[in-house]
C-alpha cells in the first residue's frame, strides 16, 4: 500500500505498535475538526471513525490519517505571539518584574564596589 505519510510518521515507522487510548483521542479530535471544517463528508467521517476504533495497530490507522491536515510542528512562543494588533502598530510596553530590578541593582552594586576598590588600590 502506497502512502503519502512521511516515513517518520509513527503509522509508517512503527506500524506494529498497539494503538493506545491517547492516540484514539487525538485522532478523533483531528477527525472532528476535519468534519467541522468541511474537508470530510459525513460518510467518510463515519468510515474513518469506524476504522479508528477497530484498529489494533498504528499501521491500521494509515487510512484514517491520510488526507487530514498536518499537525503544527511548532508553537509560537508567548514572547512573539500576536497580541491582536495590526502590522506596524506598537505593542504596549512590558513591565519589568521584581527579579529584574533586583538583578540590575545587584550588578550595579558589584560594579560600584569594584570601582571603589580599584580607586583605593591606586
Amino acid at each position: 500500500m502506497s502512502s503519502d505519510l512521511p516515513i517518520s510518521s509513527p503509522y509508517r515507522s512503527t506500524p506494529a505498535l498497539p494503538v493506545d487510548d491517547g492516540e484514539r483521542d487525538r485522532l478523533s479530535t483531528r477527525l472532528n475538526a476535519a468534519f467541522e471544517a468541511g474537508t470530510l463528508d459525513a460518510d467518510e467521517y463515519r468510515a474513518r471513525l469506524d476504522r479508528l476504533f477497530a484498529a489494533r495497530t498504528l499501521g491500521e490507522l494509515v487510512p484514517v490519517v491520510e488526507g487530514l491536515a498536518p499537525l503544527p510542528t511548532y508553537a509560537d512562543p508567548a514572547l512573539v505571539a500576536s497580541s491582536g494588533g495590526r502590522p506596524g502598530e506598537l505593542a504596549p510596553a512590558r513591565s519589568g518584574n521584581g527579579l529584574t530590578v533586583v538583578a540590575v541593582a545587584g550588578v550595579a552594586g558589584a560594579v560600584l564596589l569594584v570601582v571603589v576598590l580599584l580607586l583605593l588600590l591606586l
